[in-house]
């Protein structure tokens, strides 16, 4: 089935073929894509657009010794299947398979993990710096996506790299798009290089005619030169990146493996920083993939032939209660703006963006400036909410403390895919929000229990007159009737959802439903356990716990976060603070270690974070309960 692409277990292999042969090699990539895929779900479009730019890659760079930084991962499938595990590609994203992103920890081949954009050029300037600082002699490439290109920190390393004067190349693949359709001038910048082509060819055809003048025609060509440089910045936007430092190669037709192959070829041979921009197709080859390169980026499992998606019952989820509550509330309110950080779709807001189209913004991949952005509309009256996912508001943690929380600025954090993600594994599981967002001042954390008080929690955080911050999950809700009526909740008020009087059981958020069904199941072995929903986590029910702690004796927090600093710490501090002693107390949370990839329910079974998993928690403390009571006696 895939005759070439089934004898390449390493960019060796890959190096015996004929280039003839590359193109059937780029076919049987595509298939392969495809197939896999359709059935695991992943990232799809995005990889197909990628694929001959890994094969001229793998096949005249010598790697893992010359070093390719893929940014993100989003693009780097094709590299997976050249460097040894095409015949483990069936398993990527799956539990204790590949990882859908780059993993030094899977192979030599991976320089650099990367889930989230931007990176690549500033590691691979260290890789560089390093690699001249101890006398070696290799390639570096860092291969980055336009939409990454939005990101700050990309910009920060061009700009160092330029004035460091190192051999680097960096490869910009440009689709013109990242996860959502790329937005503001740069993007605006790079199609005005693609529709530019025309003059980079005048120029080499003058520059071919001029060095044939017997005896003039280098004197001509210099002084042209120097009229060129005068118009260039006009005619030629490709222009910014020399005036970073950078060699500026392109725009190649990304999708031509002779066109790509010549070119690296050449540009092996050149010095210092070198910038090369290649145009790609997203989904190229799969027309569908091609026609709605949003849809396709990351799809779940979809019928390859048609393009539909296998279909899904049950409860709505968590993503698009957030986003039709979020109309709701803006219908009625004119102050309250919708921020994204290129992650329209993902985050509910491109619902948003099409019933308020001018109180929606998309600022790009790029975190930071989308949360200053919102301060700045903040300090005018206005009630900004910016949809980030937890993993990603990590890279604005500054402008969250500096530009929101010591200003006590009225800004609302969606925090959407807190907790285990699943298939996206380390780099996207939300679980350090928690620890991050607790000691800051002024800042309200909340964590409803269902989507039902997700909606109450998101009006609660927006009349708030300072920031705030909602995480809930990935995937579906609960299934509960909505209010209609959408109220706010007291500020700090937990609820009791179980009365008990063996032990206390206090679940965070998505933890709530799954300790309600413990909390029965162990009824039966003679365990009577009170559960309780914190709803906020700042500033926490502090009164209600301390209640508890004393009737019960015993406190099992449950959360699905890591257990440092996570709410487990809270509500310790709490037991502190009203110097109660003799209560037994266990923290189920997830442990100081990389939690890997894998769909959410087997990790939360691993993790005990499931109902079965409660339920033992609930044993032991019962136990340690009863022990610690004998001891007394």
């Amino acid at each position: 089935m895939y005759p070439l692409l089934d004898s390449i277990y390493a960019p060796t292999d890959l190096k015996k073929l004929s280039r003839g042969q590359l193109p059937q090699v780029a076919a049987e990539i595509r298939q392969r894509l495809l197939e896999v895929v359709a059935a695991n779900g992943g990232h799809l479009a995005s990889n197909l657009g990628s694929t001959e730019l890994a094969i001229a890659l793998h096949y005249l760079f010598d790697s893992p010794r010359d070093q390719i930084i893929w940014d993100v991962g989003h693009q780097a499938y094709p590299h997976k299947l050249l460097t040894g595990r095409h015949h483990q590609f069936h398993t990527i994203r799956q539990y204790q398979g590949l990882s859908g992103f780059c993993r030094r920890e899977e192979s030599p081949h991976d320089i650099f993990n990367a889930g989230h954009a931007g990176t690549s050029i500033s590691a691979g300037l260290g890789i560089a710096e390093a690699r001249d600082q101890q006398g070696q002699d290799f390639h570096v490439v860092s291969v980055i996506g336009d939409g990454a290109l939005t990101a700050g920190m990309a910009w920060e390393a061009l700009s160092n790299a330029g004035a460091l004067r190192k051999n680097l190349i960096v490869i910009l693949n440009d689709n013109d798009m990242s996860i959502s359709p790329n937005v503001g001038a740069i993007s605006q910048h790079l199609n005005r290089i693609i529709t530019g082509q025309i003059y980079n060819s005048m120029r080499h055809e003058i520059e071919r005619l001029l060095e044939q003048i017997p005896g003039v025609g280098k004197l001509v060509l210099k002084a042209a030169g120097r009229l060129e440089e005068a118009i260039k910045g006009i005619l030629v936007p490709g222009r910014i990146f020399e005036d970073l430092g950078f060699r500026y190669i392109g725009p190649i037709d990304g999708h031509s493996l002779p066109a790509l192959l010549d070119t690296l070829s050449n540009v092996k041979q050149l010095q210092g920083p070198l910038l090369v921009h290649i145009a790609t197709k997203k989904g190229r080859g799969y027309d569908i993939a091609e026609a709605d390169a949003v849809t396709y980026h990351g799809p779940s499992p979809f019928d390859i032939e048609t393009g539909a998606f296998k279909p899904s019952s049950g409860p709505p989820k968590y993503t698009d209660i957030f986003a039709r509550t979020l109309i709701s509330l803006a219908q009625a309110d004119a102050r309250i703006v919708a921020i994204t950080a290129a992650m329209a779709s993902g985050t509910g807001l491109d619902k948003f963006a099409k019933v308020l189209p001018k109180r929606y913004f998309d600022t790009g991949i790029a975190e930071q400036h989308a949360v200053t952005f919102a301060a700045g509309m903040a300090t005018q009256g206005m009630k900004p909410v910016c949809a980030i996912y937890s993993t990603f508001l990590q890279r604005a943690y500054d402008q969250v403390i500096h530009d929101v929380c010591l200003m006590n600025l009225p800004v609302t954090f969606a925090l959407d895919r807190a907790g285990l993600v699943g298939e996206d594994g380390p780099t996207h599981h939300g679980i350090f929000d928690l620890t991050y967002l607790r000691p800051l001042p002024n800042m309200v954390i909340m964590a409803p229990k269902d989507e039902n008080e997700l909606q109450h929690l998101m009006k609660t955080a927006l009349d708030y007159n300072g920031p705030a911050a909602i995480r809930f999950p990935r995937g579906a809700a609960e299934g509960v009737e909505l209010d209609e009526t959408i109220e706010a909740i007291p500020l700090g008020q937990g609820e009791v959802l179980r009365d008990g009087a063996d032990l206390t059981i206090i679940a965070l958020g998505a933890m709530v439903p799954p300790a309600l069904r413990a909390a029965a199941a162990v009824q039966d072995e003679g365990i009577d356990a009170a559960v309780i929903n914190p709803r906020f986590v700042k500033p926490i029910d502090d009164e209600l716990i301390a209640q508890y702690a004393r009737r019960t004796g015993a406190i099992l927090t449950v959360e699905d976060h890591v257990g440092y600093g996570g709410f487990g710490s809270a509500v310790l501090e709490v037991l502190g603070n009203h110097a109660l002693t003799g209560v037994s107390v266990l923290r189920h949370a997830l442990p100081d270690d990389v939690i890997e990839h894998g769909a959410q329910g087997v990790l939360r079974r691993d993790y005990g974070l499931d109902e079965a998993g409660i339920a033992d928690k609930i044993r032991q403390l019962y136990a340690l309960r009863q022990r610690d009571l004998a001891n007394t006696l």
